[in-house]
């Protein structure tokens, strides 16, 4: 899954971050096998994995036109990455990885926990016995919800977000009329779904700077491991 292909053309402007990069990369550097990247977009953060640990990361998209400006990212930045239309809810490895990670948020492109559930059992089975799978998705808060729901925004595109509590969604609309949809969810659901897979968790984060999680954290960085 990946954000809708309409979106394709302002993710650098929806998407100016570049703080969980250093993380990712970190984390990279530690990997001694395959590194995958799911939902690897236009590879804003693949291209410098690769770069800073010279290998060919893999990277997995459903979105021809996210995956087409991967194409041309990778040949300006002059790395090589191994792109591949699929699905992350059901991709296939020849070699199990030492890393597989989904930034940006990705995973809230899944829209229920058996999406979710299939991606994780997935991952913990594409994962050699060691290797890491890392993400991270924001923690939803209702007060920010609440004081943004229906209110039309300019930055960093012009934009409106729409939340249906109901349904854990929010649905980004562009001022054009094109629509994204994010499925937020719960701590515990992360860690339900860590469990269900058979993986263990290696860390929870507050932020990229490794910061615990509390009261204040509005971002979840989850690093697990396959026993």
């Amino acid at each position: 899954m990946s954000m809708n292909e309409a979106f394709a053309d302002r993710y650098d402007e929806w998407y100016p971050v570049t703080e969980d990069i250093p993380f990712y990369v970190d984390l990279a550097k530690q990997a001694s096998g395959p590194i995958v990247e799911l939902a690897v977009g236009n590879g804003r953060v693949a291209i410098p994995v690769a770069r800073a640990t010279g290998q060919i990361v893999i990277g997995i998209d459903t979105s021809p036109a996210m995956l087409a400006q991967a194409v041309e990212a990778a040949e300006a930045g002059g790395v090589s990455l191994d792109l591949r239309q699929e699905d992350m809810r059901a991709f296939e490895l020849a070699q199990p990885a030492a890393l597989i990670y989904c930034p940006a948020r990705a995973l809230f492109h899944l829209p229920t926990w058996n999406d979710r559930r299939r991606t994780f059992e997935g991952v913990a089975e594409a994962l050699q016995p060691g290797g890491r799978f890392a993400w991270n998705v924001f923690a939803f808060d209702h007060h920010i919800a609440a004081g943004l729901d229906g209110q039309p925004q300019d930055e960093p595109v012009a934009h409106t977000l729409r939340y249906d509590v109901a349904e854990n969604r929010i649905d980004i609309v562009l001022d054009s009329g094109e629509k994204n949809s994010l499925w937020w969810a719960t701590k515990n659901e992360w860690l339900g779904l860590i469990d269900v897979a058979g993986l263990e968790l290696v860390a929870l984060y507050g932020s990229f700077d490794r910061e615990p999680l509390d009261s204040e954290s509005r971002e979840y960085v989850f690093v697990t491991r396959r026993p």
